[in-house]
């Protein structure tokens, strides 16, 4: 890769924690490279460590303490002790996120922080994150088909850290589909992904049709693949904002009844008026239930008929007495592709919006150094 050349826009963007109340350069530095995906964080908390400290030290010593200085690789390398290869390589990093920019004299190349300062380089990269993201998303709009039905069980999803890449449009691949670009532009395969992986571009296709929430279970026998791959492939989904987790109510009897047959075989209708947690609900539904057990007259269909005047915390709580947990299911995150990009930059702008903030606390920062 050639850093002097026009580089194409790619930035991570990863929500983390603020810096609440530090001042310290060095902290808001790790801080934001972190949030832009440039280096890896080993640890919780924004020390500078080994990983950090090539990239940190570059940009500290040089676009930081000059920004608009016009910089050549065998100067920032001669500053911040970095061999002309490694300059090479953070170059190309700094590039891409937008940070830093290139200037041609002639033959020689200069780099520069865009806009001479941290806070207006995050403002440009902000810019362009927002327009980039939106026509990447409008262009996976139209994947996803409409369905109010998908939605009509309540969202119970966490605010998990948000995590997604953004990225311009590239040249295709020879084999690779304008969806597989997509999905791999997002940041969605994982960083060691092997050419030719499918297996998230599959899912979220699967997903982004689908009317009703998906079980893992289901999509890994649907793919032929481990449980553990595809709950890995979904998580980073989830952390992009693009699909959620939500409980598969209609599951809820079949797994009650499931329960109640086990545990009477196990243990007794003793226990499940006790610790099996009948005892705790309506006479008539506890009743009805262990009637039904008794002369093994239950199925899924009539124990949902009995348990219709139960409220569903208390049927979740049932369950989790007879020992089965709530079943939870996968779906897109939006009831069409304009609900799903609304949600999605929603947590872009707020992970945006604080990279603002502490770059424009770091150049206060090193303005009150200087004075």
């Amino acid at each position: 890769m050639d850093a002097r050349g026009a580089r194409m826009f790619r930035v991570r963007l990863v929500e983390a924690a603020m810096p609440t109340g530090s001042r310290d350069p060095d902290v808001l530095l790790a801080w934001i490279l972190d949030s832009m995906g440039l280096v890896r964080r080993k640890s919780d908390g924004f020390s500078v460590d080994d990983d950090q400290g090539a990239l940190h030290r570059m940009m500290g010593l040089t676009f930081l303490a000059e920004p608009l200085r016009g910089w050549d690789a065998k100067s920032i390398s001669d500053v911040s002790g970095l061999s002309q290869t490694g300059v090479h390589h953070q170059l190309v990093k700094l590039r891409e996120a937008g940070l830093v920019a290139t200037q041609t004299d002639d033959r020689w190349h200069v780099y520069v922080l865009r806009g001479g300062s941290m806070s207006a380089s995050m403002e440009l990269i902000s810019a362009q994150s927002r327009v980039i993201l939106s026509q990447r998303l409008g262009a996976l709009s139209s994947y996803v088909s409409d369905s109010e039905e998908r939605m009509i069980v309540p969202s119970e999803e966490e605010e998990n850290d948000f995590r997604i890449e953004v990225a311009e449009p590239r040249a295709l691949e020879e084999g690779e589909g304008f969806l597989d670009a997509l999905v791999h532009d997002f940041g969605l395969n994982g960083e060691r992904a092997k050419k030719g992986d499918e297996l998230s571009r599959k899912m979220l296709e699967e997903l982004a049709g689908s009317g009703n929430a998906v079980s893992l279970l289901a999509l890994s026998e649907k793919f032929g693949e481990s449980r553990s791959r595809v709950q890995r492939s979904i998580e980073r989904m989830r952390a992009a904002g693009i699909v959620e987790r939500v409980p598969m109510l209609e599951r809820l009897a079949q797994d009650i009844y499931a329960g109640l047959m086990r545990q009477s075989d196990a243990r007794g209708e003793d226990w499940l008026m006790t610790r099996g947690g009948l005892g705790r609900l309506n006479d008539s539904v506890s009743k009805s239930l262990i009637t039904g057990v008794r002369k093994k007259s239950l199925d899924s269909d009539k124990v949902q008929e009995i348990l219709k005047q139960v409220d569903i915390n208390a049927q979740r709580i049932l369950l989790n007495t007879l020992g089965g947990r709530m079943p939870y299911g996968i779906r897109i995150a939006g009831k069409d592709g304009a609900t799903v990009t609304e949600a999605v930059m929603r947590k872009a702008e707020r992970t945006l919006r604080r990279m603002r903030t502490v770059a424009q606390r770091l150049d206060e920062s090193l303005a009150n150094q200087e004075n």
